[in-house]
């Protein structure tokens, strides 16, 4: 077994390892490294993407985050204990009540698209928990990588061929049982038939009971969560905020770049989709729509590498698209989506791959900026 799995590593390395030009390569997990760590102690493999997602489909022990729930502002969009995600106290509470304690070693994914896992990557970091990675290529890299995959796969065809015939004796069965009251057909062809649909259906039954065995060996599985709760610490010195920032310094921002434009060593971005920015469409409990004045119109889809299925395109091509949107790794970079927590976070962590240091994630967003009347918003 222990052959095999290297075989597939060897592979499927070209496609899914981490892509060379980074600079800071030290976010990233590559996921022939974060497969040998699944089950092992002190490692926990976190799930950025929702609830319902995470039943369908998700790493093997992982728990789930979802990081659009990360964010806790009150009904009027307010963040109580901002540029922090939520108070010291719930943060405490929530990491914990996931199973995961002060030693445990995070690796944030999502389904492979970027946003979700980038939105747990810098919860954990803001509260101080450095010993957390992205998987890049999330959940859909662990399938592809799994020696098992291909045993499921195949026996799962099977059955499913077996269960088609199985249906179709089934139907037949039942014309054959009008043909034998007309007297169109004897007592013993229908019998046949009849012995026929049924071993049919007992070599479904087998076959499926099989796939549920061979489901059990899978790396990515279906179902809820397993969890056994414990103690999470916060140490107050070790929060850090670097990466974050507050409605006040994105104000700050947006009037200078209002009154200097791309000569203002500032940038805003706005990760969302159109109909977010130009107001037309309105989420959660947030009162107006728009966008922040100045801001740069980049969503998130440009970062991500939907062709590769990984987290984010090569280092090249992402500067290639911070150049055309005039955003430089030099610059002071603020970067909002809805709530902070995904789309935002994918931005801020492709710049910070490139190398950039001063970026940050407006962890309000959206969801604060557009409650605050006092606030000016373009259309």
């Amino acid at each position: 077994m222990k052959k095999l799995i290297s075989l597939i590593f060897i592979a499927t390395s070209l496609s899914f390892a981490t892509t060379d030009g980074y600079k800071n390569n030290d976010i990233l997990i590559s996921p022939e490294e974060a497969i040998k760590l699944i089950g092992k102690p002190n490692v926990m493999f976190v799930s950025g993407d929702s609830e319902d997602v995470y039943k369908l489909g998700h790493i093997k022990g992982s728990v789930e985050m979802y990081a659009h729930h990360l964010h806790h502002s009150d009904t009027m969009g307010n963040m109580h204990c901002d540029p922090l995600f939520r108070c010291v106290d719930s943060a405490e509470a929530y990491i914990g009540s996931k199973g995961i304690d002060n030693d445990t070693m995070i690796i944030a994914y999502d389904d492979y698209k970027g946003p979700n896992a980038t939105g747990v990557y810098h919860f954990f970091y803001s509260y101080g928990h450095k010993n957390v990675k992205i998987l890049n290529g999330g959940r859909n890299a662990i399938s592809q990588l799994d020696p098992n995959k291909a045993v499921y796969d195949k026996a799962r065809k099977i059955w499913k061929k077996a269960k088609k015939v199985a249906k179709k004796l089934k139907k037949k069965l039942r014309k054959a049982k009008k043909s034998l009251k007309a007297g169109d057909i004897t007592e013993e062809v229908y019998t046949e038939l009849k012995t026929q649909e049924k071993e049919a259906k007992t070599y479904s039954k087998e076959l499926k009971a099989g796939l549920s065995k061979l489901a059990d060996n899978l790396l990515v599985v279906k179902g809820e969560e397993e969890i056994e709760p414990k103690t999470f610490h916060i140490d107050p010195a070790k929060i850090d905020t670097t990466f974050v920032a507050t409605v006040a310094e994105v104000k700050h921002a947006s009037d200078d770049i209002v009154k200097n434009g791309d000569a203002s060593k500032y940038r805003i971005v706005d990760t969302r989709s159109m109909i977010e920015i130009i107001g037309a469409r309105k989420m959660d409990n947030v009162a107006r729509g728009g966008h922040v004045p100045g801001a740069k119109f980049l969503e998130w889809k440009h970062i991500s590498d939907a062709d590769n299925k990984l987290s984010f395109k090569s280092a090249e091509k992402l500067a290639e698209t911070f150049k055309r949107f005039n955003i430089s790794t030099e610059n002071t970079v603020y970067a909002y989506c809805q709530v902070g927590t995904g789309r935002s976070s994918e931005i801020i962590t492709a710049l910070q791959l490139l190398g950039a240091k001063d970026v940050h994630i407006f962890t309000g967003s959206w969801d604060t900026w557009g409650n605050d009347m006092n606030l000016p918003i373009k259309r």
